[in-house]
């Protein structure tokens, strides 16, 4: 048997030159020791980036795992921060330990709106699949979904005393949603196109929407518990001879929406700009409100409270009265406040950019802190004085030094391995490989190729103008501008003797340079400038052009599809390689000049020998454009990349695809690997660069096939359907979980517990049996190895150990996946379990949630009537015991605190904040009462 060739796996190292990602939007985060406003997180592809906006540095890296992410919320106590990705998933992350414990899986595409309640006890999400999910954050599981919108959620938020949530959605409805008995008793209809935001003011009454025009709209909300807790008696409508039976039924629904709250339009508020609302938002206490479209100004307006109003009202009242005792006027003066007094615009900032997302922060003094989440990969953060009559915003930080305003076009390696030059529409960055922070950043034009000049001092450019452009990096500095070709510079490529270059340009030329040093005319010191030799006149626009390494022919890809061969020496025609559909847009040659490899827009790479141009073979590389393609250096492994986000490394010899590297969200534009083929980096429209190391690590081909045949099965799993539970119709409430891989799992390892208690139970028998029947001891029967691997533990305490390791988020789901035939045997055990006080809480969770769903063949099962008698005493007792001493728990805590507090003669601080708030809830009813009189 021959021995077969190996090859080693490359792995995504870093992701960098991504400071926000555009899918996302910024939120302000607390990190322990640190001062609020000052750090923000912004999602960077699958990642999420926690930058100090003072520093201008990263200082965490909350790290995702394939999935970009597309919200971020972080927690009212400030300890975490939910995350939410394009998948449907949501994690739950620790700013402390910065690790993720808590994953909820309930939507099936993206989440694009999460929002926690005042304590951060829950957790809602709304996704692009018209769901909305309440999860319980201590509990670790889904509540409920809540069904009803017919287009993607875009804003969904808690009620902070009511248990009340509020929704919208590009559907044009807003929706109030009672939780207590889980449906929507409320839908406002007043929008003509998409709501895409919302935001509640005036201690939640006062709705204010942004849809797609420039109107705000504003919606009074009256609770009407509160009108009959302060006496306002309810008028019944008298029926009428002229009432139709229509009108009385629309009666009976207004009547049935209107027992909790009343909700009337009051008014709008006109901003600025012209197109929908991109963003909506408030701070904390709802008093400055902040909202932008998709242009680069964000529009600031304060809220003014009660007293202010009344100040503002009274102001009004006596310029009035000045004015009638003008005129000599003897009624008294009527003085209206409008929505335009209430909601008072303060300023707009002007941003250096498109912006994509933003948040604000009130701090001490009046000051107010504002993050902005551009559109070209920049993070700015301004502060203003809200208490000011004209506050003006100052600017206070700008993240731009860690990435690129525009795509990255090209990239190249150093001779050393150690530098990476990117560059993009406006800048060329070089980056320290190891330690991928910025070494240089130079303004230039925008590049499409770009290559380290032998020595590592200097770089070239070529640019879209047709330019060739030369920096030196010691000084940053433009050393020439060649006015190189008439049409843009596609191609760069070096001599293999390193004393020149060639380019490739649209108006159809390949020209020859050579490095030459020469005097600076401003300082004695010679300084690099590149020489026009040569040039070779095509008929097409030349995409692409190579040297072989033995410096003997050049190949040159253009327009026509075809790619010609020349030799170097006398530019005479050699070869013309056709057969691609579509133009040529990347090749090379390989270190032996035997091979060129050609990737093309019409998916396909083709291998092709260099002596008679042959082609080898042909493959269908990508689902879209081949953009590049690189040889790893002395070998005849290949890389590409391509629009379908992919990069392929490929055997040249065997034709076989190695392996695909996943990780970009975007079309990859470029790629370069390093000179001793231990690294490769990429650039993305997502932003971001991506480093990839080569490891130790063999791939065998057989496994690569068979982990992309998983993770097919792992995606189809993930689009089925949910079971349905039996009896029950599609309405507003369902489950919160959804069937995944790892629901399936979780309910085979509970089928495979119960087969072995059953089994261990049947070996216990028999050895009973043996033992009455023969009269003498018989040695027990050998334990199942899993039970020893355990610990020696019962079986029925493994298969409790593994009802408890499933993940309270997926145990409904892994429950309803579980087979009836199981059931019966694990209702005995969960009555065992009651009986010995075992996980009562977590049992009970299950048992309720069986008998809901199996309800029917439980009931009419004769045999299992004995279990439910007997399971609906033990555990009512069990439940009482506990309940019990929890109760004397809580009261020796609370004799323990009126002990503290009469000996110290303190206050807790939770018991006087409660009874704050109590103080001004009863003050603002009584406020209500005498406003109700008058």
């Amino acid at each position: 048997m021959g021995l077969t060739k190996q090859y080693l796996r490359y792995v995504s190292s870093a992701v960098f030159g991504v400071i926000g990602s555009q899918k996302a939007n910024i939120a302000y985060v607390t990190l322990r020791g640190g001062e609020r406003g000052r750090y923000v997180a912004v999602a960077a592809c699958e990642h999420v980036f926690i930058w100090d906006v003072r520093k201008g540095e990263k200082v965490l890296i909350l790290q995702g795992l394939k999935h970009e992410v597309t919200f971020i919320c972080a927690s009212p106590d400030g300890v975490h921060v939910a995350v939410g990705y394009e998948d449907g998933a949501v994690r739950i992350f620790s700013l402390i330990s910065r690790e993720s414990n808590v994953s909820f899986n309930g939507h099936k595409s993206a989440v694009s709106v999460m929002n926690f309640d005042n304590l951060g006890a829950r957790l809602v999400t709304g996704s692009k699949d018209t769901d909305v999910i309440v999860w319980d954050m201590i509990n670790e599981c889904g509540l409920y979904r809540l069904r009803g919108h017919k287009d993607a959620v875009t804003q969904a938020l808690f009620l902070s005393d009511r248990n009340l949530l509020i929704t919208c959605s590009k559907d044009s409805f807003v929706k109030w949603w009672d939780l207590d008995t889980q449906h929507c008793f409320k839908t406002l209809v007043g929008h003509r196109s998409e709501v895409w935001g919302l935001v509640l003011l005036n201690q939640e009454r006062r709705l204010l929407t942004g849809s797609a025009d420039s109107e705000l709209r504003a919606w009074d909300v009256d609770f009407l518990q509160e009108e009959k807790a302060a006496g306002e008696p309810k008028v019944k409508k008298g029926k009428t001879l002229l009432d139709d039976e229509d009108d009385e039924a629309e009666n009976v629904e207004d009547d049935d929406e209107e027992r909790i709250l009343r909700c009337k339009k009051v008014g709008s508020i006109l901003r600025e700009a012209r197109d929908r609302v991109v963003s909506l938002t408030t701070d904390a206490k709802a008093r400055i409100l902040v909202c932008h479209g998709n242009d680069s100004v964000m529009e600031v307006f304060t809220v003014l409270s009660d007293d202010e109003l009344q100040k503002k009202r009274s102001k009004k009242l006596k310029k009035a009265k000045k004015k009638m005792n003008k005129t000599e006027e003897t009624a008294e003066p009527e003085v209206e406040m409008t929505l335009k007094d209430e909601i008072v615009r303060l300023t707009n900032i002007k941003a250096s950019g498109k912006i994509r997302s933003v948040d604000c922060l009130s701090c001490a003094g009046a000051e107010l802190k504002v993050a902005l989440l551009l559109q070209n990969n920049t993070v700015e953060t301004y502060s203003l004085k809200s208490s000011e009559q004209k506050p003006t915003a100052n600017k206070t930080a700008r993240l731009t030094l860690g990435g690129h305003r525009t795509d990255v076009r090209t990239l190249s390696f150093s001779s050393d391995n150690m530098a990476v030059l990117s560059a993009s529409g406006d800048t060329v960055k070089v980056w320290n490989r190891s330690t991928l922070q910025v070494v240089r950043t130079m303004a230039c034009e925008y590049a499409l190729c770009s290559l380290f000049v032998p020595g590592d001092r200097q770089i070239v450019l070529g640019t879209k103008s047709g330019k060739l452009q030369i920096f030196e990096l010691a000084s940053g500095s433009l050393l020439e501008t060649v006015e190189a070709h008439s049409g843009a510079v596609w191609s760069l490529c070096l001599s293999p003797d390193q004393r020149g270059l060639i380019t490739g340009s649209a108006d159809k030329t390949v020209k020859f340079w050579e490095f030459e040093l020469a005097k600076d005319q401003g300082s004695a010191q010679k300084r690099l400038t590149m020489k026009h030799t040569r040039t070779l006149q095509l008929e097409e626009d030349v995409l692409c052009v190579r040297f072989s390494p033995d410096h003997r022919l050049l190949a040159a890809s253009l327009l026509d599809c075809t790619v010609k061969v020349f030799y170097t020496d006398t530019l005479k025609f050699f070869l013309s390689l056709y057969g691609h559909k579509l133009p040529v847009l990347c090749l090379d040659i390989s270190h032996d000049s035997t091979i060129i490899a050609t990737g093309s827009a019409d998916r396909n790479v083709k291998i092709w020998g260099l002596d008679f141009g042959d082609c080898h073979r042909s493959m269908f590389a990508h689902d879209d454009s081949v953009m590049y393609l690189q040889f790893v250096p002395k070998t005849h492994l290949f890389f590409t990349a391509g629009k379908d986000k992919k990069i392929k490394q490929w055997d040249a010899d065997k034709f076989e695809l190695i392996q695909t590297l996943e990780g970009h969200h975007r079309e990859v534009w470029c790629l370069s690997v390093s000179p001793n083929g231990d690294h490769l980096v990429t650039a993305s429209h997502d932003k971001s660069l991506r480093l990839w190391e080569r490891t130790r690590e063999p791939i065998i081909l057989e496994e690569e096939r068979e982990m992309e045949r998983e993770a097919e099965f792992e995606e189809s799993m993930a689009k089925e359907e949910m079971p349905v539970v039996p009896g029950e119709t599609r309405g507003e409430a369902a489950p919160a979980g959804k069937k995944t891989v790892e629901t399936v799992k979780a309910a085979e390892r509970i089928m495979e517990a119960l087969e072995i208690f059953k089994e261990e139970n049947r070996k216990l028998e028999e050895h009973r049996y043996a033992c009455g029947h023969e009269g003498k001891q018989l040695p027990l029967p050998k334990p199942n190895p899993i039970l020893v691997a355990f610990g020696n533990v019962s079986p029925t305490r493994y298969v409790l150990d593994v009802i408890k390791k499933v993940r309270s988020s997926e145990l409904e789901v892994s429950l309803l996946v579980l087979p009836f035939p199981y059931v019966p045997e694990l209702l005995k055990l969960f009555n065992t379990y009651i009986q010995q006080g075992l996980e009562v809480e977590l049992i009970c969770r299950c048992l309720f949630f069986l008998l809901k769903i199996h309800f029917g063949q439980i009931s009419s099962n004769q045999m299992l009537l004995s279990v439910i008698n007997e399971l609906r005493t033990n555990t009512l007792h069990k439940v009482q015991e506990i309940r019990d001493l929890m109760g004397f728990n809580k009261a020796a805590l609370q004799f323990l605190q009126r002990e503290i507090e009469s000996k110290e003669d303190v206050m807790f601080f939770a018991e006087a904040t409660g009874r704050l708030q109590e103080k001004k809830r009863r003050r603002r009813k009584r406020e209500r009462a005498i406003l109700t009189i008058a």
